[in-house]
Order: C-alpha cells, then structure tokens, then sequence
C-alpha cells in the first residue's frame, strides 16, 4: 500500500473515530503499524523543527501555554492538543492536522510528551529543544524510583540537537546538563532566593524544607551558586507576577489557579525565547502570558448553576501542596475524588506524604472516587473534617454541589476522576471540549 493511501486511510479511520465520539488515539495505531515512519517523516518538514516537553508536573499547562506565546509571535503551531502524549497520540493529532492533500501547515511542533514516552519518540524524532520541567515521586508503580524518571529524561536531554531548557531550582533536572550531546546549548528557567522554598523539589520535602509567605521579601534558604537563568520568577502575588527576563524585570498577569502555574509561565517563556530567538518580542510575550486559560481539569473553571467550580488536578505530594496552599480553605467547598486507575497510579501511598492541615479550618464537604475511604482515612489523621464520603462519583458530585450553598467550589481530583467529572458536569453544563 502507497503511502500516499496509507495517509488517506489513517484520515479515514480518524474521521470515523470522532464519530463515535471517542478514539482520539486509535488513527495513531493504525499508522504505526502500517506506516511506521509517518511521524518522523512528517516532523521533518518543519522549518523551525520539533519542541519536547516533558517531566512529572505542568506538562499540559506549560504546553498550553508555549504554544499561545508562540502563535502570539506569528508562528504557526502544530501541537498534539487532544493530551495524548506518546507517539500515536502525535500521530493521529498528525492526521487531524492534516489537509485533504496530507499538507500539514505548520512552522513548529510543540508536544507534551509522557516521560515514558518521550524516550521512544527521540529515537524517531530529535526534538531541536525540549524543556525538561521536574523530578518528583509520581505514579512509582508505572515508572518506578524518581531516578528512573531521571534516566528517561536523560535521554531526551541527549537527543535533543539545539537546546535544553532546564529547571535549575530541581537538583535531577539541573544534573542533566551534564547528559546534554556537545554542540547542544542549555537554557535555564529559575526561582529567586525568597520563592525556592515554596517549589520544594522531592528531596527537599524529605528534608523538610521549609515553605514561605509568597510576599516574603527575604529567605533563611542561603544563595547557592546557580547558573544564570533567561527566565527568573521574582515575586508572586495573587494574579500578579514578576519576572526577570535576561536581566531586565517584566510585571505580568497569570490568570491561573495556583502557584506552581506562575512558575510554568517561566517555563513556557524560557523555552519562547529559545524557539524564536533574535524575534522575540519580550514585552508582547509577557503580556500575552495574561491572556492564556487554564488547561482542561488543571485549575479549569466550569460554571455550573451559576457559580463557579475548580477541578484541580492532583497526582502527587508537591502538586497537591501547592494547590492547597494558593487558596484559603475557608473560601471554598471542598470536595476531594480519588481514583486508583493505571492513569492514575494504583498505589495511592502518597497521600500520606501530603499535609492536609490547611483543610482544618474549612473541612471537606465530600470525599469521592473508588478510594474515597482510604482518603477519608488520611484526613481524619490530619484532624480534618469530612462532612460525607460517597464513592459514586457522580452522586456525590451532584450532592456536593447541591450542599455547597452560595460558596465557590473547588475538586481536587486524579487523572480518571478528573475525565469523569468532566463528562458528569458536560450533561449539568457547558464543558469545553478537550
């Protein structure tokens, strides 16, 4: 069969699949099988080459967000937006990119890729840059040790032929510099003194390192020798940020839920730069900044019976410590849904790595999801209030919101909890599209 053909019936199959409503990644599968070369072939066509971005934490958002910063510079941006991040979710994105003569228009690609994952697509594509987020301890019983995680991004850092962006503030990540081919440059994204203890890396929660108010103007944390970084996050308040872009301070806006996103901002910034070089517009990038929306379940808003309501994704012990501390408890409806499915992660040990006093004050409404009472369980330790524990999602859902009088609401829930509210609020409300 042609390849010319094989496109043709990958187009095909994809078309039929969004049919049935479903399926975002079977178009993929087709085309590995029949035409294995097709994503590497396709990617090469791509003038300003191919951008990887991976690592445990903010891979979505921090795509969302370098793609928004990218096409506000003029850039024509291909990215695999369905989140299907392994090689067959970037080929059937391919084939829904694609026009009826199997042109793709693009002059980049920006893909969030699994960490996995990311080691066999680098070796069909070489990304030009990849930025390289975080190490923390995250669904152990698919990767295993965070050292494993480590190595594969390793790897990445290897094939990558123009340059790898870098969080120097994670002692894993920094280390792969060292693992960078020569003739490939490394670019830095950074926190100041004052905000490190606030994004503790995994091997400074064991240490206990201590966290501050983020309108602190000082640390007890010393400076160590770091390299310089293109983007330093500054200082963070509510909604406002500022940033030190290759020496020069930069106020912007970062309308979204949580501290760790301003510091995704830095990230996606950092790696702006990269791609467009000598082209940047600094000042209309950091503007733009305040123009991105949240990522589908990543601080997502959904207006349901006319008030407003979060879904925050949580998968680990430094993501959910840092959503519980961008918002007072005392603020909102809380409700927590925990699923222990393989997207999710069987082991939910973690749990009891997170401190949940900030929920004292204001309590949880509701507990949910197939491991709601092992989660009920790690709050009653914490001396935390649990009004009700439900394990059908979608009862306690509609009882939660029923019960939350005239407060925001906000759920804190896993990968599969997370599509399942999705789908639940889509039947209540409007539900944007993934």
């Amino acid at each position: 069969m042609s390849r010319p053909l094989v496109r043709v019936l990958g187009q095909g199959v994809r078309w039929a699949s969004s049919l049935r409503g479903g399926g975002s990644a079977f178009p993929g599968l087709v085309m590995e099988k029949l035409h294995p070369g097709f994503v590497a072939e396709e990617l090469a066509k791509l003038p300003l080459g191919v951008v990887v971005i991976s690592g445990t934490n903010g891979k979505t958002t921090t795509t969302k967000m370098t793609v928004q910063l990218l096409r506000s510079q003029g850039l024509r941006v291909f990215t695999n937006r369905t989140g299907s991040n392994f090689v067959r979710g970037v080929a059937a994105s391919l084939l829904a990119e694609m026009d009826a003569f199997g042109r793709l228009v693009a002059d980049v690609a920006v893909l969030e890729l699994d960490e996995a994952h990311a080691v066999h697509f680098v070796k069909q594509v070489r990304p030009r840059i990849s930025l390289l987020l975080n190490v923390m301890r995250d669904q152990l019983d698919r990767f295993g040790e965070i050292d494993t995680t480590r190595r594969m991004l390793s790897q990445v850092a290897r094939a990558t032929t123009g340059t790898v962006v870098l969080n120097r503030e994670d002692p894993r990540i920094a280390s792969l510099a060292q693992d960078v081919t020569e003739g490939t440059a490394v670019s830095w994204f950074g926190l100041s003194d004052a905000l490190r203890p606030m994004f503790p890396s995994d091997d400074d929660m064991r240490d206990g390192l201590r966290q501050v108010d983020p309108g602190a103007q000082d640390s007890d944390v010393p400076s160590a020798r770091r390299p310089d970084a293109d983007v330093v996050l500054e200082a963070v308040n509510a909604r406002s940020v500022e940033l030190d872009v290759r020496g020069r301070k930069h106020d912007a806006t970062v309308d979204l839920y949580g501290v760790y996103n301003q510091y995704n901002a830095a990230a996606a910034l950092a790696t702006s730069l990269q791609v467009l070089g000598d082209a940047a517009d600094v000042p209309s990038l950091v503007a733009e900044l305040g123009k991105v929306t949240p990522a589908f379940g990543r601080g997502e808003t959904i207006t349901v019976q006319d008030k407003p309501l979060q879904l925050l994704l949580v998968k680990n012990p430094a993501g959910f410590r840092l959503s519980l501390a961008s918002a007072s408890a005392q603020d909102y409806a809380t409700m927590i849904a925990i699923n222990d499915q393989y997207a999710d992660g069987r082991d939910v040990s973690w749990l009891w790595d997170v401190d949940f006093d900030a929920l004292r004050d204001g309590g949880v409404d509701m507990v949910s999801g197939v491991r709601a009472w092992d989660m009920a369980l790690r709050l009653d330790y914490d001396l935390v209030r649990v009004a009700a524990v439900e394990p059908d999602l979608e009862d306690a859902l509609r009882r939660f919101i029923a019960d939350s009088g005239e407060r925001p609401m906000r759920i804190f829930c896993t990968y599969t909890a997370m599509l399942s509210l999705r789908r639940i609020l889509g039947d209540m409300t409007h539900v944007a599209a993934i």
